[in-house]
């Protein structure tokens, strides 16, 4: 015997069913949209921190590699620029390059306690900011988080050319590997 749809029993949502559903989920999206977007930020601050910590140790891989003075001069932004110090026809002024809208954006920060121009020389060591000013920090950090939202990092760049990254706002504590 063949059953007909009435025998059968429809089955799916009824409008009601579907309607209380995208409340629920608007309700929830409108909760979780504040953490998403600190999120979001927290990540360009960590992309920025990354690819500056990057760009140092290119620079100071290229010096070592050329064994010639190579330095990284950071641009408006997040940007910078790896190049030979002496532009030659085996060391180019530009060696590799990054632009503040890669992984990042214009709500970043980025401040210097040194200047803006890192150079190493053929030993890998820092030149210049002045290696008797000690460590120099770059310092990442969003523009639109408050405080209590924002995760600043810092980029460390120590006299011997070695980089490190770290959390400023970490407890001070000789236990934690995050401590600046």
């Amino acid at each position: 015997m063949l059953k007909t749809l009435s025998t059968i029993g429809a089955r799916g949502f009824t409008l009601i069913e579907l309607m209380i559903g995208i409340v629920i989920m608007s309700i929830v999206m409108a909760l979780a949209m504040p953490s998403y977007r600190a999120w979001i930020q927290n990540t360009r601050i960590r992309n920025t921190a990354e690819a500056i910590q990057n760009g140092l140790q290119v620079a100071r891989m290229e010096a070592v590699r050329r064994n010639l003075p190579v330095q990284l001069v950071m641009g408006a932004g997040s940007a910078w620029t790896v190049g030979c110090v002496t532009v030659t026809a085996t060391c180019p002024a530009t060696i590799q390059s990054h632009s503040t809208g890669e992984g990042s954006s214009t709500a970043i920060t980025v401040t210097s306690s040194g200047g803006t121009t890192f150079v190493f020389d053929a030993f890998g060591r820092r030149t210049t900011p002045a290696v008797g000013a000690g460590s120099t920090t770059l310092d990442v950090a969003s523009s639109v988080l408050s405080a209590a939202d924002s995760r600043p990092l810092r980029v460390t760049v120590d006299v011997g050319g070695n980089t490190r990254m770290c959390d400023p706002n970490t407890a001070i504590a000789t236990t934690d590997p995050r401590h600046c």
